[in-house]
């Protein structure tokens, strides 16, 4: 934060994070000497923020007992972070209630100075995506979510109403192991005491939810995403795809998304295990990833990895200008 008006604003955001602090203190969070911190204070003190200055070989500073701040002060780059983070939710179909975002995104504008809330309503009049905006979706409301996430962080039991995609209703006891935006839907993860297994459920399909006394205990090693990734039902997948990937798991991370494949760290690499409806197209994603692998199954993966290659080396054979391309193939 290099303007000077935004290390005044990190200096009371320290104060009001804490009960005193030393000049020293200060200086080395917000990263001056100690001469500019009583600047700073003096700063606030002339806004009408009463900073008070305790003398002594032990002094700093402190807040007046009782002093609250306005309900919302931000700096250009918070205000910006903000808006970004919630226009893009909103992009994505990561919020929930529909009207949730643009009341937020008003207040917001409301409490901001006349020309930073013109600037931002700028970026975000003239920002524009390379991702699809997702079709009109139902969308979770945001007490069932936030009560789902409590709890998940409680570990304890719920019971809630359900509507399967057939529109049947039931009702079921749950043990909330996680929440998973995929998608552009959220899903909750857990014990199903109705099925005795672990079921995932689309939140928007949820109506009351329930916390009840009953809690539990999350397996060991559990992990939400590669749950749903692999549990999801109603997909056609025809192929059970393993491979080792001779890389490091957090290189493999980068390159291939929970929603693609489960990995896991072995001593040999990384294993990728996956379900794929088109063999091809996953012997292209391998030929992607730019590291050696070894295919354990299924068999045919093999031929299809072969046969990706013998088209890469055809491409690159072919001279530049005057041939007439083959036929087009497919992409998978």
């Amino acid at each position: 934060m290099s303007h000077p008006a935004g290390r005044v604003l990190a200096l009371l955001e320290l104060l009001q994070a804490r009960h005193r602090a030393t000049a020293g203190e200060l200086a080395g969070r917000l990263g001056v000497d100690e001469r500019t911190v009583r600047r700073y204070a003096a700063t606030l003190v002339e806004l009408g923020i009463p900073v008070l200055a305790d003398r002594g070989r032990h002094g700093g500073y402190r807040l007046h007992p009782g002093f609250k701040l306005p309900p919302l002060m931000l700096t250009d780059d918070e205000a910006v972070a903000v808006l970004l983070g919630l226009v893009v939710a909103e992009r994505v179909g990561l919020a929930t209630e529909l009207p949730a975002t643009a009341t937020a995104l008003a207040k917001i504008r409301r409490v901001l100075p006349a020309a930073l809330a013109d600037r931002l309503t700028a970026v975000q009049d003239h920002l524009g995506f390379t991702l699809r905006r997702p079709e009109h979706q139902t969308r979770p409301a945001s007490g069932t979510l936030l009560a789902l996430a409590a709890a998940a962080r409680h570990r304890q039991r719920v019971s809630l109403d359900y509507r399967s995609w057939r529109g049947e209703l039931s009702h079921r006891e749950l043990d909330p192991y996680g929440l998973v935006f995929h998608a552009g839907r959220w899903y909750v993860t857990g014990h199903d005491h109705r099925r005795g297994q672990v079921r995932t459920f689309r939140v928007d399909r949820i109506g009351a939810v329930t916390p009840g006394a009953a809690t539990f205990t999350v397996p060991d090693g559990f992990d939400a995403v590669a749950w749903l990734t692999r549990s999801l039902a109603g997909v056609p997948y025809r192929h059970e795809v393993e491979v080792l990937l001779e890389t490091d798991l957090v290189a493999a991370r980068r390159r291939i998304p929970p929603s693609v494949a489960e990995l896991t760290a072995s001593g040999d690499g990384v294993l990728l295990r996956a379900r794929a409806e088109s063999l091809p197209g996953m012997a292209a994603l391998l030929a992607g990833l730019g590291c050696a692998f070894t295919v354990r199954h299924p068999e045919a993966l093999r031929a299809a990895v072969a046969e990706h290659a013998r088209l890469l080396a055809e491409w690159a054979a072919r001279p530049a200008g005057g041939q007439t391309p083959s036929p087009r193939r497919p992409l998978d």
